[in-house]
């Protein structure tokens, strides 16, 4: 970029960590565009405040927290300034490039192609000239060589000496070398990996990557019949493995750079069993990898030698329901260990353990859920984290020794906790709020002692005609056992003695929260409330509240616990005289859908409305690894798969729902649609179905405006029409 951008500015001094972000900084409930924001630190003694003007232009301060003075800066440029400024004349950094580490050098993908540019060169060089695209290009921690997939092998191009080396040399439309299945992807690596299955050693000399070989994957076909694909339409033909089907085979290879040769860790590929999320010890000469069997239930890493491919055993972690992959483990960069986040004691709390496998301190040990890791400062031997505390809801900073010793909360009060921490730890800057209150910008010294209110958020008086209204509040499951937090909303002009339709927004799920904290929901009223319509949202026994004694009720009965939960929310709202019951609607998308779908035929006696989005229906047309994860396979659990599924009780349907579905989602297939449509048909049953030609698992562009221009018509026409 020529020109650069406050924004940019302020990312590139994240980076630097010249600013330090938290990743709470998304959860202020309200309190982002305009609103006065800490955005980071100049040194340990300076903040950096940005407020508005008159014009609504930024404003930056930098401010002396002993004093609380401030003068406007202009923060200070950065390496990566200095390279945006040091591109050729129209040549700017996109959203697919990548700048190396040191900020000396910058990958462009133009025309599937990769270009290079370092800082002192004239012009772009380009480094690969074919017709396949590469893509996942990744530097090198020193930032000396790039890695990437060109039809799906595995290729490092050396900027030192321009020349490419091919690492594998096997790919074919099955097998895969440092790209991920499809599979993989969604319910493994996730979807930011953007498919890349492929690991740099710190000190470059090395790579780990996944080879993936789906020969065995059943293939599923969507039919292509948008107007784009022609008048005789296309096939498209994925590997989808459905619970019970066989799974792809991988294993773990390392290539050294050097030779272009592949070590591969020595674990039986013949073993039905998933293997991701590796990590490498900080000189490079180890290689930990995940290994899950194919239950879910056993989790083992096994630290290899890259050399050989020998491994030995270092940690492993068994329960009878299902364990995850870890996904954020922190290594000490000093070589001492590794920390992760287990919920081996049923609560997510903090584990030290070293190279052998040995537990050299329990960091935490709490009956309630460590949220993430926000730093580890290892020369002061602290750990920073965030975590709910013993009310579900919210979200407070944390600060403990490396020893597990001098546990310290750095937030109280109820609500959301957004905190910025010092570079050296001496103060840190708490922005927080809760459902009542949009909360205040707070400075505190180390040890907890206010030293100065910077910000506090205007209170807006309530005007009922112009305001929504919302209440946090728990409701108790009819066995006793859980109180589920839940929000309503009220409508505009609220008045009790009236009745209104209730609409309950949920996902649903297992380890999935409606309601993440008890955050600032702000007064500018929703759709719902400006068309007298009351917003209800609530949390299950398995949302994650209450730690894996609520998790594991999910194990071989997905939908079971969420549908009876949810129905005594619904008696719990028809206890109140605004709740009407012949309005009592849900909905939700994916997972939501599901519930939607099944609130409408199982749980059909308290709903009366439903709008269901890309649907699963039926948990045998799911991939394998999220559903047997939680309900085993079809073959070991045929009960649990039958009483989770809408089609089973399509016959006690009633009330109206509207289905939609993308034709072309290749993540929750139409064929969920389908089957229920089916079954539904078959009953004599009156309902509504819209698809969405050429759109897959969310609706785009004017497809996402149709579908929500149809819900909102939807309830209209339900709750009102006379």
């Amino acid at each position: 970029m020529k020109k650069t951008t406050v924004f940019a500015v302020l990312i590139s001094l994240f980076l630097m960590n010249i600013i330090v972000l938290n990743p709470l900084e998304a959860q202020r409930g309200g309190q982002t565009g305009t609103q006065p924001e800490v955005i980071g630190w100049t040194d340990d003694t300076h903040y950096l405040f940005r407020t508005f003007d008159s014009d609504q232009r930024p404003v930056i301060q930098s401010v002396d927290i002993r004093t609380g003075r401030g003068v406007v800066a202009t923060p200070p440029k950065t390496e990566l300034d200095f390279l945006n400024e040091s591109l050729p004349e129209g040549v700017s950094i996109g959203f697919n490039d990548i700048v190396s580490p040191d900020y000396t050098g910058v990958i462009f993908i133009k025309d599937n192609d990769l270009y290079y540019f370092r800082k002192g060169d004239r012009e772009l060089s380009r480094l690969t000239r074919d017709e396949a695209p590469e893509v996942n290009a990744r530097f090198s921690p020193d930032g000396r060589k790039v890695a990437y997939t060109r039809n799906k092998d595995l290729y490092v191009y050396d900027l030192e000496t321009r020349k490419e080396i091919r690492l594998s040399f096997d790919a074919s439309d099955r097998v895969y070398n440092g790209y991920a299945s499809w599979v993989y992807m969604e319910e493994i690596l996730g979807r930011p990996s953007r498919y890349a299955a492929f690991w740099w050693s710190p000190d470059g000399s090395r790579i780990a990557y996944l080879r993936t070989d789906e020969s065995d994957v059943p293939v599923f076909t969507l039919n292509r019949l948008d107007e784009a694909d022609g008048l005789h339409g296309l096939l498209e033909q994925v590997p989808y493995p459905k619970p019970g089907d066989p799974n792809p085979k991988v294993k773990m290879g390392i290539a050294e750079i050097a030779t272009a040769k592949t070590v591969w860790v020595k674990t039986d590929y013949e073993v039905d069993q998933y293997i991701a999320w590796p990590f490498w010890t900080p000189d490079s000469k180890k290689l930990a990898i995940q290994v899950l069997n194919r239950d879910q239930n056993d989790m083992r890493f096994l630290l290899a030698d890259p050399p050989t491919g020998d491994y030995k055993e270092i940690y492993r972690e068994s329960r009878k329901t299902w364990v995850e992959f870890f996904e954020d483990i922190y290594v000490m960069k000093n070589g001492s260990g590794f920390i992760l986040r287990s919920y081996r004691d049923d609560w997510e709390n903090l584990y030290y353990h070293d190279w052998d496998g040995s537990l050299k301190a329990q960091l935490t040990n709490f009956s309630w859920r460590v949220n993430s890791i926000l730093r580890v400062d290892e020369d002061a031997r602290v750990i920073y984290f965030t975590g709910t505390g013993p009310e579900s809801t919210d979200n407070h900073c944390f600060r403990a020794g490396l020893d597990g010793k001098n546990l310290m909360q750095m937030t109280t009060g109820p609500g959301a906790h957004s905190v910025s921490i010092s570079p050296k730890g001496t103060y840190f800057i708490d922005t927080w709020n809760n459902i009542t209150t949009p909360g205040s910008i707070t400075a505190y010294d180390r040890r907890g002692k206010v030293m100065r209110e910077i910000h506090r958020f205007e209170q807006p008086v309530f005007d009922p005609g112009k305001h929504a209204r919302a209440e946090f509040l728990k409701i108790k499951t009819s066995d006793g056992l859980f109180e589920m937090p839940a929000i309503i909303t009220y409508p505009l002009n609220f008045d009790p003695s009236k009745k209104y339709p209730v609409i309950f927004r949920i996902y649903g799920g297992p380890d999935s929260k409606n309601i993440s904290a008890n955050r600032w929901q702000g007064v500018n009223p929703s759709w719902d409330a400006q068309n007298g319509i009351i917003t209800f949202t609530v949390d299950h026994r398995a949302s994650g509240h209450f730690g894996k004694k609520g998790l594991d009720y999910m194990h071989r009965s997905l939908g079971k616990w969420e549908v009876l939960d949810y129905i005594d929310a619904v008696k719990w709202l028809l206890e109140k005289p605004f709740a009407d019951p012949s309005r009592m609607g849900i909905t939700g998308s994916s997972y939501g859908g599901y519930m939607t779908c099944l609130a409408l035929t199982k749980g059909a006696d308290y709903w009366t409305h439903g709008f269901a989005g890309a649907s699963v229906t039926d948990w045998r047309l799911y991939d394998n690894i999220y559903t047997e994860r939680f309900m085993d396979t079809p073959q070991d659990n045929p009960g649990g798969y039958r009483e989770g599924s809408a089609l089973t009780f399509a016959a006690d349907y009633k009330g109206k729902l509207f289905m939609t579905h993308g034709d072309m989602d290749d993540n929750v297939h139409m064929q969920n649609s389908i089957y229920l449509i089916s079954r539904l048909q078959d009953e004599g049953k009156t309902f509504q179905f819209m698809m969405y030609p050429g759109n897959r698992h969310g609706y785009t562009g004017a497809k996402a405006l149709h579908s929500r221009n149809e819900a909102n018509n939807f309830w209209l026409t339900s709750f009102f029409a006379r």
